[in-house]
């Protein structure tokens, strides 16, 4: 007999994009986002502005998502959401949502952990690629985390090393933003450097115990070059804008490369997977493609889609948790910071 397939509504709310999603198993039918542009104004997410967005997001966005999968709500059979790690405000949002439409079409609730589904989304039907096998190295790099992970199963994920201060992508905006660039200044940074030299200016590398990392150093000895020598030459950045970006960028790169080879060195695995925003990023895309041809790396990079915060990655979670039926409860409260 043909097992019946299921079908989850997934909902992502973790910072200030609301996104939903509709996966029939592990195929995604519909992935919608909303992006809030208002934050751009700011140089960074203002979190009230984000879970207020999020209210008037969230009904379309879902609406788009059923519409787009062609699946009417009282065909699902499960509701999953991000339960954390992210802003309190939005995952408030994101959950009560999804609590209330899982209590009046009566079906089970599945709380999901936003930086597994960076890992998980790997697992996403893909006809091109089959998924990694276990163990591997995850690897999540983004705006607010960088951590080296040991990932044994689905949902057996052991933390091996972390940021000691700022985040890869956090140091790239914070950088970003200190030459004039919009935020998020990543995909700027990124841009730019393609017509600069990254032997132009050297940054030296932090010497940091263990696995874990850190960015802070590198951020302030950048963001003191470009004061000390404006106030030389006024049209500094300017002058140098496309080599400020290309050197910074290789430099933040290689901190998590390195960390990424002496974790694989130590624990004998090498599969690496990546996940999460920064791994958008061309030039650790490229660092990481070099190293599977020239060495033994496995290298895995997620599709553009699933690189920035979407809800298809909380469906391939649910879907996961769904099997093993490990589902939420309504009195479950949000964590904004819920470790993996």
């Amino acid at each position: 007999m043909k097992k019946k397939s299921s079908y989850i509504l997934a909902i992502e709310s973790s910072c200030d994009d609301t996104a939903a999603a509709v996966l029939k198993n592990n195929e995604v039918l519909s992935n919608c986002i909303a992006n809030q542009e208002i934050h751009r104004d700011y140089g960074g997410v203002v979190p009230e502005l984000a879970s207020r967005a999020h209210q008037v997001n969230i009904v379309p966005v879902v609406q788009q998502a059923l519409s787009i999968a062609n699946i009417d709500k009282n065909q699902l059979t499960a509701i999953a959401y991000t339960r954390g790690p992210g802003l309190v405000g939005s995952l408030l949002v994101g959950s009560s949502f999804a609590k209330s439409l899982s209590l009046s079409i009566d079906i089970p609730l599945i709380e999901v952990n936003h930086m597994q589904g960076h890992i998980l989304c790997h697992f996403i039907k893909n006809e091109k690629k089959t998924p990694p096998r276990f163990p591997f190295l995850g690897v999540t790099i983004s705006g607010g985390h960088t951590q080296l992970i040991l990932v044994e199963d689905y949902f057996k994920m052991t933390e091996i090393g972390t940021t000691l201060d700022d985040a890869i992508g956090e140091a790239f905006d914070k950088c970003g933003k200190k030459m004039g660039l919009d935020y998020p200044a990543g995909p700027e940074i990124d841009k730019l450097a393609r017509n600069g030299n990254p032997e132009a200016f050297k940054f030296a590398l932090p010497k940091v115990k263990n696995f874990d990392v850190s960015y802070s150093g590198v951020k302030t000895a950048f963001l003191n070059l470009i004061s000390k020598n404006i106030n030389k030459n006024p049209n500094f950045i300017k002058d140098n804008l496309c080599d400020l970006c290309a050197s910074i960028q290789k430099t933040l790169v290689e901190i998590i490369i390195n960390k990424i080879e002496k974790a694989k060195n130590s624990l004998k695995i090498n599969r690496i997977v990546i996940g999460g925003g920064v791994a958008a990023n061309s030039e650790i895309r490229r660092v990481l493609n070099n190293m599977s041809v020239s060495s033994d790396w496995e290298v895995f990079i997620p599709p553009f889609q699933y690189t920035t915060d979407n809800a298809a990655m909380i469906g391939i979670a649910a879907y996961y948790k769904l099997k093993k039926n490990q589902l939420g409860q309504m009195n479950q409260s949000v964590n904004a910071r819920l470790i993996i």
